[in-house]
């Protein structure tokens, strides 16, 4: 691992190449049989977690090989007291919104005493007591303070994102969803025994990068659905507001928007950004606005009809010399032996070499 964050922190000084995280094999991004089951039993967690970590181990990519507790975007507001379902075979799904009385009953101390915190906190004590330090662990899906405001209030917050004035309940809505990301966050990182600034994030995947600036996750998706405006005046305080504690962080969202990566990668608390639909955008403009913002663009990119790895890396790796632009790569098009993912990994190094 230690070579890896070497590697890492070289790309963030901005020397060496971009990095390219080939996966070690096409399986789905979650298996969810028996998920159900497995969300309640952290060493059952643990153990489908660590499986697909060690494929990682000695595989042609510049990922780190990572591991966290899967529970879904339920995580910080289960931890504040939402209620949640966990359908058989599936994620688990949000259960219905509180009342502004029960939204504003929640307090901070609540959080460490809640069963998903619970879960957690054991997963990694498990990493802790059992892993391999081939192998790191990395924060849940930790939802934006907006998206946690949305999941808590339900599709009402539609209606009050019309009066955000200071005094107003959707302005405190936004507060209470502050403290319970940076309270939520915190504890997270604490039970991973990880500094504050710093972070190893895989991104739902089993293998992630080293951020030396930089020690917390964001997903902001619905923000989507709101105006170029009501970005400008809602998203983006809460977004620097939640990440400046910890050194800033990297944000993720889906969907399709006219404004809002440029938006986005004007904070400056954001070091890198994922695109969940980046076949939607432009991918030249999207590496220019990256590399105009210094903003690492941490994605998927999609692949043009028909293309194989060869041209797609030749495709990419050439748009990243070109615009300047620092990439670290999910790749949709990979060869399946080691062999040729190998070759795959010498190619984008030579192409975006620095």
């Amino acid at each position: 691992m230690e070579e890896k964050i070497k590697l890492h922190k070289k790309f963030w000084q901005g020397e060496g190449p971009s990095l390219l995280l080939i996966p070690p094999s096409r399986a789905n991004l979650y298996d969810t049989n028996n998920y159900h089951i497995r969300f309640y039993d952290p060493k059952d967690m643990w153990e489908a977690e660590l499986k697909r970590a060690q494929a990682v181990i000695g595989w042609p990519t510049d990922g780190i090989p990572t591991v966290r507790p899967n529970l879904g975007v339920i995580t910080l507001p289960a931890m504040a007291g939402q209620g949640f379902q966990t359908p058989e075979n599936s994620m688990p799904w949000p259960g219905d919104p509180l009342t502004i009385d029960m939204i504003r009953a929640i307090g901070e101390s609540s959080l460490e005493h809640s069963k998903v915190f619970s879960l957690a906190a054991d997963f990694y004590g498990l990493y802790h007591q059992y892993h391999s330090p081939e192998i790191a662990a990395y924060l849940p899906d930790t939802q934006g303070v907006f998206d946690i405001a949305h999941l808590l209030y339900g599709d009402e917050i539609f209606y009050s994102i019309f009066d955000s004035e200071p005094g107003s309940f959707m302005s405190e809505l936004m507060e209470i969803s502050l403290s319970i990301y940076l309270k939520g966050t915190e504890i997270l990182k604490s039970a991973m025994q990880e500094y504050p600034q710093t972070m190893i994030h895989g991104h739902g995947t089993e293998q992630g990068v080293y951020f030396p600036v930089g020690g917390v996750r964001v997903s902001e998706d619905t923000a989507t659905l709101l105006s170029p405006e009501m970005i400008e005046e809602i998203i983006l305080p809460y977004i620097k507001r939640s990440t400046q504690p910890f050194g800033g962080g990297f944000l993720h969202f889906c969907g399709e928007h006219p404004t809002i990566f440029d938006q986005f990668t004007s904070l400056t608390e954001i070091k890198a950004i994922d695109l969940g639909n980046p076949e939607k955008y432009n991918t030249k403009k999207l590496m220019e606005r990256c590399a105009e913002t210094e903003t690492v663009l941490y994605s998927r990119i999609a692949a043009e009809a028909g293309e194989e790895w060869q041209k797609y890396i030749d495709r990419i790796g050439s748009l990243v010399k070109e615009t300047g632009a620092r990439v670290i790569l999910r790749p949709l098009v990979f060869p399946d032996s080691k062999q040729e993912c190998q070759e795959m990994l010498d190619c984008w190094h030579e192409l975006t070499s620095i």
